[in-house]
């Protein structure tokens, strides 16, 4: 910072979450699927979804979500059937290929992640385990 001066802790905090998200999403991602397809994918393993659902979570237009179902379908990771209680209403799942590649691009993360936490000294080991904890609390809804 300008004159030697820290920032605060809001933005070493912002600047360290985003930069290790940023990476893991490099350093592991799917060949096959993008990080906005992987995040659909990640919704969907806790159950079956609609498009308008899906659009909500990842705070986007219909469209964009139609465009991006469309893909996953097309590459055999997601299905698509009418909604049993609403013949208007479409609902996404997870194929079986959907969860594999959900599986083993979350595996690869934390492989990365884990090289990473290796390096590091018990004791800074032991403040990140703290710290994870906090983040936890402090994002939970």
């Amino acid at each position: 910072m300008e004159s030697g001066r820290r920032a605060p802790l809001a933005v070493e905090l912002r600047m360290a979450v985003m930069r290790t998200a940023r990476r893991l999403r490099t350093e592991a991602t799917s060949e096959s699927v993008g990080p906005g397809q992987f995040s659909v994918l990640s919704i969907l393993s806790n159950g079956q979804q609609t498009l308008r659902q899906l659009a909500d979570k990842e705070h986007v237009q219909a469209p964009t979500m139609t465009r991006t179902v469309n893909a996953l379908e097309e590459s055999g990771l997601v299905s698509r059937r009418s909604d049993p209680s609403d013949g208007r209403q479409v609902l996404v799942e997870l194929t079986e290929a959907g969860r594999e590649v959900l599986r083993d691009t979350r595996q690869r993360r934390t492989e990365w992640l884990e090289r990473r936490l290796a390096g590091l000294s018990p004791a800074e080991r032991k403040v990140l385990r703290e710290a994870a904890q906090i983040l936890q609390r402090m994002s939970a809804k």
